[in-house]
């Protein structure tokens, strides 16, 4: 929030309200949660396409010739690795290995590089980001005002885009991003997403942020490309398997507490923030199995929520994440941090706890919901 407590705007604001859109507060701004039915935009972006306005996300630009350095310090990532061009997802730990931020840091240049943080922990990452460079020949710097970011994710989204750029799409990879023009408009298009479908994610200056979104409706309009709020995106991302912070990660949580151990890595040079922890936790993960993140599909129509207990045998074995109704899958689903034991997919005997009824579950592996390629 702004420092007199108002919700901060998109550039995009009143193109969403002369939508009809319904808004919410997200971490501090004022967001479209639907526009419509959130159903039909989640199938929209799995079946067609749909257009989201991100402006919210926190983007920081890291220069100068340590740039590269000052990341790998900082983050728990190889950054140096990273090829011009190219992205890569991370998380920024605090010293004793709690994960305060997943990112996506994308390299511009040989010495600029673009963090992308989650809105609620722009600040957080922006001020432990700062802190750290310290005695580093690098600038940090807060370019969340300079952004307007927009995504549009689904199996029509390539044909879209190639309407309006002359980009090479074609050869653009998975985790990867280049600086073009989108009808007219400078942008730096990225081939990453949040919704388990192919699609782009656009940064922009927030001037050009209208008619960019026009100019994407107008290209879509043959092939059912909608709006979406951020309702649809949440449960495209739980049927993805993708993780939330606040939801599945937390400063309580190391990235092997979180089964995502693999981005932590010991093997580059140098130290960096949480290293010793982070090395103790993997030795524990391995010795000690934590809790493992799995995926729970409901027999019946109760839908979890977070922070409701799993349950067998009269035991509690863990806690739900994340729930809601899956429109792909037709049934509630539910992300859950459960006991080894019972985190096998098939495991028998496994309930969520709603409101003292225990509702039988399935144990699944994620995601739910996996794209044909």
């Amino acid at each position: 929030m702004s420092s007199t407590g108002e919700l901060r705007h998109t550039a995009l604001d009143a193109l969403h309200r002369s939508l009809g859109a319904t808004m919410t507060d997200f971490a501090g701004w004022d967001m479209p949660l639907r526009y419509g039915s959130e159903r039909d935009e989640h199938t929209a972006v799995r079946t067609k396409a749909g257009l989201f306005d991100l402006s919210h996300m926190g983007e920081i630009t890291v220069t100068g010739p340590q740039a590269a350095a000052l990341l790998d310090f900082a983050l728990v990532g190889n950054i140096g690795g990273v090829k011009p061009g190219r992205a890569r997802y991370t998380m920024i730990c605090r010293a004793d290995g709690g994960i305060l931020d997943d990112l996506i840091v994308y390299r511009l240049g040989e010495t600029e590089y673009m963090v992308v943080a989650n809105a609620s922990n722009a600040q957080v990452v922006l001020d432990a980001l700062t802190e750290r460079a310290a005695g580093f020949d690098a600038e940090v710097r807060d370019d969340r005002d300079a952004y307007a970011l927009l995504a549009v994710q689904g199996p029509e989204s390539p044909g879209i885009l190639k309407s309006l750029t002359d980009a090479d799409l074609d050869g653009l990879k998975y985790y990867a991003g280049l600086p073009g023009t989108v009808a007219g408009v400078p942008a730096l298009i990225a081939r990453t997403g949040y919704t388990g479908e192919d699609g782009f994610e656009l940064f922009v200056k927030p001037e050009h942020a209208v008619e960019l979104w026009q100019a994407l409706t107008k290209a879509g309009e043959g092939v059912g490309l909608v709006p979406c709020g951020l309702s649809c995106r949440d449960t495209l991302r739980l049927e993805a398997g993708m993780p939330l912070y606040g939801h599945e990660l937390t400063t309580s949580l190391t990235p092997f507490d979180a089964g995502l151990g693999r981005v932590v890595k010991f093997e580059k040079e140098g130290d960096f923030v949480g290293r010793e922890a982070l090395r103790e936790a993997s030795v524990r993960a391995e010795q000690n199995p934590p809790r493992v993140l799995v995926g729970l599909v409901a027999e019946g129509r109760r839908v979890p929520r977070a922070g409701y207990t799993v349950v067998a045998g009269g035991e509690v074995i863990g806690e739900v994440t994340s729930g809601a109704p899956s429109p792909t899958l037709g049934k509630p689903i539910a992300m859950a941090y459960v006991d080894t034991a019972h985190a096998a997919p098939g495991t028998s005997g496994v309930g969520v706890d709603i409101r003292g009824s225990h509702e039988p579950y399935e144990v699944v592996a994620l995601p739910f919901y996996k794209r044909q390629k």
